[in-house]
Order: structure tokens, then sequence, then C-alpha cells
């Protein structure tokens, strides 16, 4: 890590009505680093993220991604960012090819550029010789990969990985975790929201864990791990529960709610 702050976050808060879903949150991301993103249904995570990646407006707080102001410098945050949402962004009638030319063009690329880094990166997520095979075809690990690289297309400074191995199989994420230690290695920042604590423990230098909307702790696995009383060779997991506790965060809400705005 250099120690340059890739990203800053100042009492960043975002209610909905009387609901508070980001309660003051404080932390710094430096450029090079994979940090992950903890916390139990509800607990902040994802509109934190959509706050961070422009998608959401503080209610209050401060900041900045790449050095810009999310709020006073939205357009200059996107054009940093790459965004791997839960949800696979592509066109199942389109080939992955089709589909990275297409997002290119919405990212304002030339043909020659988006196919060249079309190439690099689905060459790199084992995805070339599927290029001209429908997406519509694709198991949903092949989707992720071509999703992935689709969020490079603009080989961005820092890359937002929303459960990135949800639900794949374990060559597959095997290969995205290996993906990711590589993109650190050549100085992307990555900050990662799973559920997944091995993906957690085996990629993030530090982890925030985010409950209520407020940030508990946040500090490298290893350090985190001290927190646990009275076990042996505690894990990730163990931490976790420690933090947030035992309790199943189901909750039903009384009006259907705009999709992914405070689910997580």
């Amino acid at each position: 890590m250099s120690g340059k702050a890739m990203i800053e976050s100042v009492n960043l808060t975002k209610k909905f009505g009387n609901f508070t879903a980001v309660d003051g949150v404080n932390f710094t991301v430096e450029q090079g680093e994979v940090f992950g993103f903890l916390g139990p249904n509800g607990a902040g995570k994802s509109t934190t993220i959509r706050m961070l990646t422009t998608l959401l407006m503080p209610t209050s707080g401060t900041a900045s991604v790449a050095g810009y102001d999310i709020v006073k410098e939205p357009d200059r945050v996107r054009q940093n960012i790459g965004l791997v949402a839960e949800k696979v962004i592509l066109y199942n009638r389109l080939t992955a090819m089709e589909n990275l030319l297409f997002f290119g063009q919405l990212y304002g690329l030339d043909e020659k550029t988006i196919r060249e880094r079309a190439r690099k990166w689905l060459s790199l997520l084992h995805m070339l010789e599927w290029a001209d095979t429908l997406v519509m075809k694709f198991s949903t690990g092949m989707k992720q990969r071509v999703n992935i690289a689709r969020a490079l297309l603009t080989e961005p400074n820092v890359l937002f990985l929303d459960e990135p191995t949800l639900g794949l199989d374990p060559q597959t994420r095997n290969l995205i975790r290996n993906f990711i230690t590589d993109l650190k290695q050549h100085g992307v920042t990555v900050v990662l929201t799973t559920h997944d604590m091995l993906d957690a423990e085996l990629l993030c230098d530090r982890v925030a864990v985010i409950d209520h909307g407020r940030i508990v702790a946040i500090d490298t696995v290893e350090n985190l791990k001290k927190l646990i009383p009275h076990k042996e060779n505690p894990n990730l997991e163990d931490v976790y529960l420690y933090l947030t506790g035992e309790e199943i965060r189901d909750r039903a809400f009384e009006k259907a709610r705009p999709e992914g705005i405070i689910h997580g």
C-alpha cells in the first residue's frame, strides 16, 4: 500500500424518512488496498457503497473517491471507479464481446480501445474463448466473469465488488479470488462487500464491520481476531458473530422499496 487515500468517508450519513440506514461512518481506504465491508442484512453496507459510487446522495457528511468529492464531482468519481453490483448487468441476447462493446461505448470509449481491453480482461478471466458466444448460454460463473470485465473496461483506480463470488462453484470462486489479488498487485484499490467470511479472510488487508448503520470495528483480520475472548484460533466468522450478535436479521417491509436501496 502506498499510503495514498483513495477513499475517505467523514461522518457519512443516509436517512430514508425516519430510518437512518448509514449513521456517520468514518473510514479511509488506501491505494492498492483490498478493503472488506461486512455486516448483517440491512446493516448499511450497500447504502454506503451506493453513496460512494454516486448512486445515492448522502443526507449529510462527506466522502471522496480517487480524490473527488462524491457530491460536488460525481462525474469525475464515475470516471475513476468500476462497479460489480450483486446483480449481473449484461444482455442475454448479445455475445460477451457485443455486451462489452455496448457498455464500453456508454463509457465513452472508442471501439479499438474497447476491443483491446475486452480481450485483455476476458483473457485474464479465462473467458476469451467465449467472447463470441451469447450470454444466455453462460453459467452463472461465466456471466459474473464477463460482468467483472465490463466493470474494468475503463481501467478504474477503484473497483467496488458486491458479493462477487455469491452462488459460484469453488473453481470460479478461486479464479475470482486470484484475480482480485492480481488487481491489488497492479495498484487497483478494491472495496469488497461480502457475506463470505473466507473471501474476506483470504483477500482483505483490512475489514470494517458495520451494524445498524455504524462501523463497530475496523482493522486487519488478525487484529480483529484478538477481540475474541477465551477462544483458541478464532476465525473471522467468530469475530463477526461476536460483534453483530447471532440473531437472524430477517425483516419484511410494509411497503415495497426501491431495489437495492437499503437491503444491505
